[in-house]
C-alpha cells in the first residue's frame, strides 16, 4: 500500500499536486547512463512512496525520459496522478545520422532538437509526446526554456517570444479552454524572466528551476510577489541546485550544472555546519525550505534510482526544528524575509 503525501492546490487552478513530485530529467541521462530496469524501479518506488506528480519533457534525453515515464506509469489509473510535459522543442531525424553529436545528454536518443514556439510546433509537440508517453492525456503543459539561458542573444530571444505571442499562445489557449490541458505554465531557469510572461500571457503557474533554493532567493524580490498578486502557482525544480545541496561541499560537487566554485563551496560548508549542530540532513533542509513559501505547490527533485527516491522521501519526512531555520537567518545563510517551515504544520497528519 502506498504511503500518503500531502497535496497542495496549484495556484488558482483546480489541480492538486503531491507536495513531493518527481522530476525526470535524470532519466534522459545528462550525467550518467541508467539502465531501463533501474529507471522502472525508481518510478515504482516513487509510486509506493506516495508521489503522484511526474514532470518530464521532450528535451530530456531527446525523448528518452518521456518514453521511460510512459512505460513506468503505463497501466496505472490515469486519474490517480498528474503528469506535466513541455513544448518549445521538436525532435527530428538528423540529415546525416553519422554526424550527430550527443550534446548535453550522454544517453540521449539519436534525434536533433529544433526550437519551435509556433502554433503548429506546439500542437505537433503535444501529439509527439502522446506517442512517446503511450498516453492520450497530459495534465499540465509548460513553455520550455524561453529564457536567456538557452537563448542568450537578445535578438534570438525576442524572435522566439514573438513567435510564441503571435502563434503558439493560441495553441496553448485552445488546449486549455477545450479542457485538453488543465493548466499552462512556463519553465524558468533565470531570474528576470517571469515578469515578461506575466505581462504578456495568461499563465497558471511557473516551474522555477534552481532559482528558489537554500542557495538562491533572489526571486523573493520581484518575481514571487508578482506571482502572488496574480494567483499564479509555483513548482520548484532544481532544489539541490543540480547536486551540491544533496552531496554537500565535496570535490567535484555540481552547482547549476557546473563544478561549484570556491564561494559556493564555502557557503555550503557553512550550511552543513549548522545542519550538523541541529542533527539535520542538508538534503532534507533543501527539500523542505521551498515548501514553506505559500505559492509553492510541489518540489520535484530528480532521482537516478529507487535508493535515491528513498533518500528524498526520508528528507521530506525528517523533522527540522525551528531553531535551525532561525540560525540560518542569524548567520546570513538564507534571507531574513524567506518563509521557513513551521514545525506545527510539519507535524500535521494526512486525511
Amino acid at each position: 500500500m502506498a504511503r500518503y503525501l500531502k497535496r497542495r492546490r496549484l495556484g488558482r487552478t483546480k489541480v492538486e499536486l503531491t507536495e513531493l513530485g518527481l522530476g525526470t530529467a535524470p532519466f534522459g541521462e545528462p550525467f550518467v547512463r541508467l539502465e531501463d530496469d533501474g529507471v522502472a524501479a525508481a518510478i515504482e518506488r516513487a509510486w509506493t512512496s506516495g508521489i503522484r506528480y511526474f514532470d518530464t519533457s521532450p528535451f530530456y534525453g531527446h525523448g528518452k525520459s518521456e518514453l521511460r515515464v510512459g512505460r513506468g506509469l503505463g497501466g496505472r489509473d490515469r486519474d490517480a496522478f498528474v503528469l506535466s510535459t513541455k513544448v518549445g522543442r521538436l525532435l527530428r531525424r538528423p540529415a546525416d545520422p553519422t554526424m550527430l553529436e550527443p550534446g548535453f545528454f550522454l544517453g540521449g536518443l539519436p534525434f536533433e532538437v529544433r526550437f519551435d514556439y509556433s502554433y503548429d510546433g506546439i500542437m505537433r509537440s503535444v501529439e509527439d509526446s502522446y506517442q512517446r508517453l503511450g498516453m492520450n492525456r497530459i495534465d499540465l503543459l509548460l513553455i520550455h526554456d524561453l529564457d536567456t539561458w538557452f537563448h542568450p542573444t537578445n535578438g534570438r530571444l525576442e524572435a522566439y517570444r514573438a513567435q510564441l505571442l503571435t502563434s503558439g499562445a493560441h495553441a496553448l489557449n485552445e488546449l486549455r479552454s477545450s479542457g485538453v490541458i488543465s493548466a499552462v505554465g512556463a519553465g524558468i531557469n533565470e531570474c528576470g524572466m517571469i515578469p515578461w510572461f506575466v505581462e504578456n500571457m495568461d499563465l497558471d503557474f511557473f516551474l522555477v528551476a534552481l532559482r528558489y533554493s537554500l542557495l538562491e532567493q533572489e526571486t523573493l524580490d520581484v518575481e514571487l510577489p508578482l506571482c502572488a498578486e496574480r494567483g499564479i502557482g509555483i513548482v520548484i525544480g532544481g532544489v539541490f541546485n543540480s547536486g551540491i545541496l544533496a552531496t554537500g561541499a565535496r570535490e567535484g560537487a555540481m552547482y547549476n550544472y557546473e563544478p561549484a566554485g570556491r564561494e559556493i563551496l564555502e557557503h555550503v560548508s557553512k550550511l552543513e555546519a549548522v545542519c550538523r549542530s541541529h542533527g539535520v540532513n542538508l538534503h532534507a533542509a533543501a527539500l523542505q525550505f521551498p515548501l514553506a513559501h505559500p505559492l509553492v505547490a510541489s518540489v520535484i527533485p530528480g532521482a537516478h534510482s529507487a535508493a535515491h527516491i528513498e533518500q528524498i522521501v526520508a528528507g521530506i519526512d525528517q523533522p527540522i526544528p525551528e531553531t535551525f531555520w532561525l540560525e540560518l537567518k542569524e548567520r546570513g545563510l538564507i534571507r531574513p524575509d524567506a518563509p521557513v517551515p513551521d514545525q506545527h504544520s510539519q507535524d500535521q497528519d494526512g486525511p
